[in-house]
Order: structure tokens, then C-alpha cells, then sequence
């Protein structure tokens, strides 16, 4: 075999044997961080792995998912989101204001997909919602006038009622924003609202006793980690002091009335969020969806409960009723 032969059959072999390990190499799995403030079971983020498997992503064969669960203590989350970042995961999943905030307060460069938020521009998450910018992105759960339309709601299924009381977690910017809402409502509906602050599960009971003695004939909770861990003892107290309260979590099935969008369906669709990051789109140019259906449920149980009886117009545009 002359010399150039010999070369060309060792070049061959070379590349091959590069291409062979090339191909033996595994194949770089994502990386995904789930930041929660609550505790599993948690059929949010199991909404959220289904909107993975509906891409076509299989857990821990072509996706890896990264779970923290601060299971409501807010001031977790913090070193939690320092972890995820420490893992170098590829993009951070979170939820709400609080998980959000910790989450870009670590990190600048990581992406993160919020599955729900409050007012993401006002909490000053992301400079608008058009054009993100930074490294958030993700879904709104706010549309202009939800508060007042659930103010307005209320008042229809309890013509009687006069002054609300609006129970809210003022730490959190969204809550606060959605106050300066009702209130403004309020005055068009001809309604008196109570702002009621509650911050820790040790003072829902104090809270309970300023509605009393403002004499509040129902309650508008204003939807946080705080108020949605707690929503049993908040419901519960509500109960027992015959209040009829909405919620703006659908999955609150036991207060009177809920309105807005479906969040189970939100954190579905954070997984086409994280999809597109994974596949190279930046955060700050996928501009931040919010919903566009909203949905009534409400629950007979509970108004038989607390004496009420729902005017039959007002049934007549539920989307669920539970009896």
C-alpha cells in the first residue's frame, strides 16, 4: 500500500473514531427548577409536567425537573432559588410575586417562566409586558377591572350586602394594587370596602374580629401565597361568622363565589414558555400572555350553609355550579 493510501486510511479511521464518540457522548439533558412556595402534592406543577409531556419532553429520560418547596414559609424561597442556581439549571419555573421576585433577585442570567402573576410591570418584574426584558417571562393572571368585575359579582349574588371587607397580604405589591381596584369600584357599585391586612396564619384570627366589629357582610380575598396556603382557616373563620367570600382562585371551591382564569390551564401553558427558552428564544423577547377567558363557579353547598339564596340571573352565567 503506497504512503498516500496509508494517510488516507488513517485520516478515515481518525474521523471515524471522532464521530463514534461523539455519538457515544450523552446527550445534554435541560435542566428545570421548580420554585414553590407551597408543598407537594401539588397539582399546579403537575398541570405544568403534563404541559411538558404534551411537547414531547419525558422526565428524567429528556427533561430533568429540579423541585424546592418553601411549603409557606415566603422567607425560604430566597435560599431555595440560590440552590436551583447552584444546580445550574437552565430555566427556573415559579409562581406568584414572592417566588418570582426571589428567583430574579438571584439571578440575572438564569431564565425564569412565572406560570402565574399578579401585575408583573407594577410589582416591577418586567418592564412591560410587550417587551419583558431581563430575564423574565411567563403569564399574568391580572386583566384589567378583574378586581372590580368580582366586586361586582358579589354585589349580584348578595344584593343585600353593603360593606366588604377585603382580606389582602400587604408585603405583597399585587395585593396591594388590586385594594386601590376594589376601591375604586366600590365607590361606583355604592359599596363601603375594609381593607384587612394579615400577613402570618396568628393574626386571621384578629383579622376575623376587625370584620366583626366593622360589621363586614362579606369578604374579597385577594389571591397570595398567604392567602391561598390558608384559604381552609380562612373559609372556615368566614363559615362560622356566616360571610359570604369570593376568592379569584377557581380551585377555592368552597367559598361562595370564584372568578378568573383557569390556572391549572396557566401552568400548562408554562411549559410552551419554557419549551421555546430551551430551544434558544430569550425571555425578554416573549412577551408576557394574560388570560383572556375567565370563568364564575359557584357553590350552592355554601350559600345553603350560610343562608344565602344566589338570584337565579346570577346562576344562569356560571360557568360551574356546585351543589
Amino acid at each position: 500500500m503506497g504512503r498516500k493510501a496509508i494517510v488516507v486510511v488513517l485520516v478515515g479511521l481518525g474521523l471515524a473514531s471522532i464521530h463514534l464518540a461523539e455519538a457515544q457522548q450523552p446527550k445534554k439533558v435541560p435542566r428545570v427548577g421548580v420554585l414553590r412556595s407551597g408543598s407537594p402534592p401539588d397539582p399546579y406543577v403537575d398541570a405544568f409536567r403534563q404541559g411538558l409531556r404534551d411537547l414531547g419532553y419525558i422526565e428524567r429520560q429528556t427533561i430533568a425537573i429540579e423541585y424546592r418547596w418553601a411549603e409557606g414559609k415566603s422567607a425560604r424561597l430566597p435560599l431555595l432559588a440560590a440552590e436551583l442556581i447552584q444546580l445550574k439549571v437552565d430555566v427556573i419555573l415559579t409562581q406568584g410575586e414572592v417566588a418570582t421576585r426571589a428567583g430574579k433577585e438571584a439571578t440575572s442570567t438564569i431564565p425564569i417562566v412565572m406560570a402565574t402573576s399578579g401585575d408583573p410591570v407594577g410589582a416591577g418584574l418586567v418592564a412591560s409586558l410587550a417587551r419583558p426584558g431581563g430575564n423574565v417571562t411567563g403569564l399574568s393572571a391580572v386583566a384589567p377591572d378583574l378586581t372590580g368585575k368580582r366586586l361586582q359579582l358579589l354585589k349580584e349574588a348578595v344584593p343585600k350586602v353593603s360593606r366588604v371587607a377585603i382580606l389582602y397580604n400587604p408585603t405583597i405589591l399585587g395585593a396591594v394594587l388590586a385594594v386601590k381596584d376594589a376601591q375604586a369600584a366600590a365607590r361606583t357599585l355604592r359599596l363601603t370596602v375594609q381593607p384587612v391586612e394579615v400577613r402570618a396564619p396568628d393574626e386571621l384570627g384578629s383579622a376575623f374580629d376587625a370584620m366583626t366589629r366593622e360589621r363586614a357582610e362579606a369578604i374579597l380575598a385577594i389571591g397570595d401565597p398567604f392567602t391561598i396556603t390558608h384559604q381552609r382557616q380562612i373559609l372556615d373563620l368566614a363559615a362560622k361568622r356566616r360571610l359570604p367570600t369570593t376568592f379569584d382562585w377557581l380551585e377555592s371551591a368552597d367559598c361562595l363565589i370564584s372568578y378568573g382564569p383557569n390556572r391549572l390551564d396557566m401552568f400548562r401553558r408554562a411549559a410552551t414558555f419554557v419549551d421555546k427558552i430551551l430551544k434558544g428564544r430569550k425571555p425578554a423577547d416573549l412577551p408576557v400572555e394574560q388570560p383572556t377567558k375567565f370563568e364564575l363557579v359557584i357553590n350552592m353547598k355554601t350559600a345553603k350553609q350560610i343562608g344565602l339564596t344566589i338570584p337565579p340571573n346570577v346562576l344562569a352565567r356560571a360557568d360551574k355550579v356546585i351543589r
